[in-house]
């Protein structure tokens, strides 16, 4: 494939700003030596995340003239002669964790923190800051290192293409919703409470009621997300609404209690009730052990990082939160942090889908848009908009 080929990509600008450009084409190498063990994608769709927003806000160290974007799906175009098990023509998921297959981690099955794909820390993820500094994929075209382990390729490309909506979710917030109630316990009859109602916490709702829990609830401070969860079967509360939690839960649950609590909100969390409008990173940490059962367990897919710029304090600022910790030991919680691992999850959600188990991208209110609409997609979303914007860098979607 020829490197002449033109290409464009959504670009950080700076804090609240983003814009589609023209950006080189990709090559199958990394840095100055060739990639033989990649493959070159056309890209079918790829999605803006909650992540992404975090660094448009500021409220990362991300530089500008950063390519954006970690949720890929595409058909491949270009492989490198050491690619045995792809090829050209294949409709593919890309797990945004980018994992080497090779090292101590990745041989464990923590591909979220692969040892030798970034240099200055275990994990890496495409056009996402410290994360190894890999071009992102909100793109019409995307280079995929070590493709035989990374990719997961669907079975039919007819059928790929019909249920691409739901497909596309494979690359993050799907697992990541999953991996977050499996690592908070959740099984059948499990009552479970998910904190966030954006996107990640409704692929998390769902993925809780595929595994049979007897009743999920979801919070957040968004009434068109509220309803959002709402449509699918889950008991909402809003936490603009003063009121203590145990008392809500109580009217729901007959129980003070959950059995099992998924973190879908990360850093950028607010106070609840009265203090709504006012940034509390811990809150959702605290409300967790608040609220669990004793011996219950805490799922975080949700996003907490090592530096923020725009916090509020300068603890908060270094990472460092203001957690009753003593609360959580006492009722010996376990609570699992990280980067969802992509790659343990994605096959048998890939299956839920085929076989009509899961309705995804119903659940987390799919919404396609035009690559030259990203820029209003992000401002959307960033205002609260109860949908999740994937681009159709093509027209693939709109066409097939």
């Amino acid at each position: 494939m020829c490197s002449t080929h033109s290409n464009r990509g959504v670009v950080y600008k700076g804090a609240g700003k983003v814009g589609v450009e023209s950006i080189p084409y990709p090559e199958l190498a990394i840095g100055n030596r060739k990639c033989d063990h990649g493959v070159i994608l056309k890209v079918i769709t790829t999605n803006i995340c909650g992540s992404d927003q975090h660094m448009v806000r500021g409220r990362t160290t991300a530089e500008e003239g950063l390519v954006l974007g970690h949720e890929i799906t595409g058909v491949i175009l270009e492989t490198g002669r050491d690619v045995e098990f792809l090829k050209v023509g294949d409709i593919v998921s890309v797990p945004f964790n980018i994992a080497c297959g090779r090292c101590r981690n990745c041989k464990e099955g923590l591909t979220g923190i692969c040892l030798s794909v970034n240099p200055a820390r275990p994990g890496a993820a495409y056009g996402y800051v410290d994360m190894g500094g890999w071009v992102g994929g909100q793109a019409e075209y995307v280079m995929v290192p070590y493709a035989d382990f990374n990719l997961l390729k669907f079975p039919d490309s007819d059928q790929a293409m019909e249920k691409i909506r739901d497909l596309t979710l494979l690359s993050d917030i799907f697992p990541t919703g999953f991996h977050g109630c499996v690592t908070a316990g959740v099984g059948p009859g499990s009552t479970v409470y998910i904190a966030g109602a954006g996107p990640v916490g409704l692929a998390a709702a769902v993925s809780a009621q595929l595994l049979g829990a007897a009743c999920v609830i979801v919070g957040d401070m968004i009434s068109d997300r509220l309803e959002q969860a709402r449509s699918f079967g889950c008991e909402t509360i809003d936490l603009r609404e003063d009121g203590d939690m145990a008392d809500k839960l109580e009217v729901i649950l007959g129980e003070r209690e959950v059995d099992a609590f998924v973190d879908c909100v990360g850093f950028e969390a607010h106070g609840c009730g009265c203090n709504h409008g006012k940034e509390a990173p811990a809150t959702v940490l605290n409300s967790a052990m608040q609220m669990t059962r004793a011996g219950g367990q805490i799922g975080i897919p949700g996003l907490y990082v090592t530096e923020d710029p725009g916090a509020a304090d300068e603890a908060a600022k270094q990472g460092a939160l203001s957690m009753r910790f003593g609360l959580g030991w006492a009722k010996s919680h376990s609570f699992h942090t990280g980067q969802c691992p992509v790659m343990k999850y994605h096959r048998a959600l890939m299956q839920a889908i085929l076989f009509d188990k899961v309705d995804i991208a119903k659940a987390v209110n799919v919404q396609m848009i035009s690559l030259d609409n990203a820029p209003a997609g992000y401002a959307d979303f960033d205002g609260g908009a109860a949908k999740k914007y994937v681009i159709d860098p093509h027209g693939s979607v709109s066409a097939a």
